[in-house]
């Protein structure tokens, strides 16, 4: 399955900041306990706790649910497998650092376009 029909499958997710964890379990279709098992398989996961104690997913936090969840309900794999797909495709988005080994450059950083557009508007302004 591909990500566009990964993203066509997923519910709407609702425009709010926290959701707790029955909305959650609501949304992904999956008891709660399932979830508060996967906090502990997949170390990327890890929701806010309120000053009474319960989980508070943010919206990446439900994004990241419905990740694990297509790969272990659609795709089958195993939980080892589905944190290893989900550990090189954090690989992917981490920062790279520059030659001297500082700053955090990214793979997709568009400051050097701006940087370019920005200059092209103060020519045509001069």
């Amino acid at each position: 399955m591909t990500d566009l029909a990964l993203k066509s499958n997923s519910p709407d997710i609702p425009d709010k900041l926290y959701f707790r964890i029955g909305e959650v379990s609501g949304l992904l279709g999956v008891e709660p306990y399932v979830l508060r098992y996967w906090e502990s398989e997949f170390p990327s996961l890890s929701p806010k706790k309120s000053g009474t104690g319960h989980r508070l997913y943010r919206r990446k936090d439900v994004e990241l649910l419905l990740r694990i969840k297509h790969l272990l309900y659609e795709k089958r794999y195993t939980i080892e497998g589905a944190r290893q797909t989900l550990q090189k495709e954090g690989k992917k988005h981490t920062p790279k650092t520059n030659h001297r080994g500082q700053g955090s450059l990214f793979a997709d950083d568009p400051l050097p376009d701006i940087r370019k557009e920005l200059v092209a508007i103060l020519d045509i302004l001069k």
